[in-house]
């Protein structure tokens, strides 16, 4: 039962247009004023991006109005379904934040009280088995400007449809040879009227059921029913399912009156710039390996998000900004780097990690000499603490951070500069030393013995600050650069190529030398967030062991491709 109407959301301001619909509906007292909204995934692949806009929607509105929220898997088609796919969808719901305690259902469990409603439709004249192939189907269903024309087996007698039906479920009959289609109208507007599929022969075992049935409900047929079976109120669905609801008003006829009948409500979907969302050409990218699997970071995958670092709390910040509305719109992907950006900066511990080091010799620092130098671990929580760093004689900074003849606005260690070490001293560059190639292989300096971090008379300012670790100290991983995964704003728009030729050839960088501080290799674990100083946010990749330590770009600091965009 929903919350006391006068202490919910229905009086408070922000609602978006399908709370504010839940909110009308449990005022006026509708379904006995309960509130059961369902979440309904298809086995078929892992959940993305696009499924947590709905998530959040299902189980949040649940939440919000004291309802209750369903999970129920949509296994009406055997031939694309596996347990893989239902096990990573409850993982991905639970690491998202939502539970749907003892409400776990599956449209399997519906398969004799939809083929019962199937026999009682063809009894009342209401169905019939149509032997016609699908190409024919289609073809006389006409098109939105012209009417259908009626099946040639369409005023089949009760009888025959009844012995041909039962026979396909028996498994007389081939596959795509026979099917059960509702007798509605052949002429109204709404194709979807148009004596619409409600069963087809499918013979490959059931995952669940596994060969008692021959014939599975289409989705229309099983959706609306499944919803009425399970006492659902409120059915929240994308936009593309607006044609389809008044039939789903149909079936759902067949069962519910005035005391309870389910409620169709449509949003936007999910849609994000430089990926794609099909199930389809995701599922291309994982079996043709152009990607590492449904969990490459890469992916827009809620998997693939995770290994790569996102947060719930980023991902639900980033839908709770872009909304729900009854249009489609294309979100920009920076909205949702944004959301992690913010989320990992409040729990990111920083670090130091250098990604292409040289080495520095700080020429005037006692040899054998080594002094922890104190590191706060993070700015924005009071309560992170402090971790120590040693510092020696040798370090290893960024190669870009140095340059032999830089221009007037370059802040960084040049000959003759000075910058400060993050935490530690200022330093003067004093000369290199170069191979044959004419690569800086070092970079003397001498150090300000007075400049220490926190030290009184350590407050002489310079220009450029840079992280650096110890030489002698320091441990070694291997990061992965990954980048968006599509070249183009918008793949789905480039309808004359290929969308795998879109793919951005350097959207993962492997780099394997990387130099780490000894407390960032000491503490590191499997999806703990760092943020590498200066660089960006990694997360531990579970490929970590024992052995080496593998480190996901999470997110740049800045969006370099706002740069891109400009030029």
């Amino acid at each position: 039962m929903a919350e006391n109407i006068e202490n919910s959301p229905n009086d408070k301001k922000g609602l978006n247009f399908v709370q504010q619909i839940i909110a009308d509906d449990l005022k006026a007292g509708k379904n006995g004023g309960r509130l059961n909204t369902r979440f309904p995934p298809e086995p078929n692949g892992y959940l993305h991006i696009g499924h947590a806009k709905a998530i959040c929607m299902d189980f949040g509105a649940a939440e919000m109005f004291g309802g209750t929220c369903n999970l129920r898997f949509d296994d009406t088609n055997p031939t694309k379904e596996d347990v893989e796919y239902v096990e990573s969808i409850k993982e991905d719901i639970k690491w998202l934040g939502f539970d749907w305690g003892n409400r776990e259902y599956y449209a399997s469990d519906y398969f004799p009280k939809l083929y019962d409603l199937a026999i009682r439709m063809i009894k009342e004249g209401k169905a019939y088995v149509d032997d016609q192939s699908s190409e024919e189907i289609a073809a006389q269903k006409g098109t939105p400007t012209t009417p259908g024309t009626n099946s040639p087996y369409r005023n089949r007698t009760v009888e025959e449809n009844l012995d041909l039906f039962e026979r396909m479920n028996k498994g007389e009959f081939d596959e795509g040879s026979r099917v059960l289609r509702a007798k509605i109208d052949m002429t109204s507007s709404n194709m979807h009227f148009r004596d619409p599929i409600m069963y087809r022969i499918i013979k490959t075992p059931h995952h669940r059921t596994g060969t008692t049935w021959k014939v599975y409900p289409m989705y229309d047929f099983a959706h609306g029913q499944s919803d009425y079976f399970e006492g659902v109120t409120h059915s929240i669905c994308t936009l593309e399912f607006v044609p389809h609801r008044p039939l789903y008003e149909y079936f759902v006829k067949e069962l519910a009156d005035e005391s309870y009948c389910p409620r169709q409500i449509e949003f936007n979907r999910l849609n994000l710039t430089y990926t794609v969302m099909s199930k389809r050409k995701l599922l291309q990218l994982v079996k043709e390996g152009l990607v590492a699997g449904w969990d490459d970071p890469r992916m827009p995958t809620i998997c693939g998000l995770r290994r790569r670092g996102y947060t719930p709390e980023s991902i639900k910040s980033f839908i709770k900004a872009i909304g729900y509305t009854t249009y489609e719109a294309l979100n920009d992907i920076s909205l949702l780097e944004h959301s992690i950006r913010e989320d990992l900066n409040k729990r990111a511990n920083r670090v130091s990690a250098v990604i292409n080091p040289v080495k520095v010799i700080i020429t005037n620092y006692p040899e054998g000499k080594c002094e922890m130098m104190t590191i706060e671990n993070n700015p924005e929580d009071a309560e992170a603490g402090t971790h120590e760093m040693p510092f020696s004689r040798e370090i290893f900074i960024e190669r870009e951070d140095f340059m032999e003849n830089p221009s007037k606005k370059y802040f960084r260690l040049a000959p003759d500069k000075e910058v400060r070490l993050k935490a530690a001293y200022i330093i003067k560059c004093t000369g290199v030393k170069k191979d044959s190639n004419g690569e800086i292989e070092e970079i003397y300096c001498e150090y300000d013995p007075e400049s220490k971090s926190g030290m009184p008379g350590s407050e002489r300012k310079v220009k450029g600050t840079l992280h650096w670790v110890s030489a002698a100290h320091c441990k070694e991983a291997e990061v992965r650069l990954y980048d968006r995964l599509f070249m183009v704003e918008n793949p789905a728009e480039e309808k004359e190529k290929d969308f795998r030729e879109l793919l951005n050839p350097d959207s993962l960088k492997v780099l394997s030398n990387i130099k780490i501080e000894p407390y960032l290799a000491q503490t590191a674990k499997a999806g703990d967030h760092y943020q590498f100083q200066r660089i960006g946010y990694f997360t531990v990749d579970p490929d970590s062991d024992e052995n080496k330590l593998v480190f996901n770009r999470t997110i740049s600091l800045k969006d370099s491709w706002a740069k891109v965009k400009d030029k």
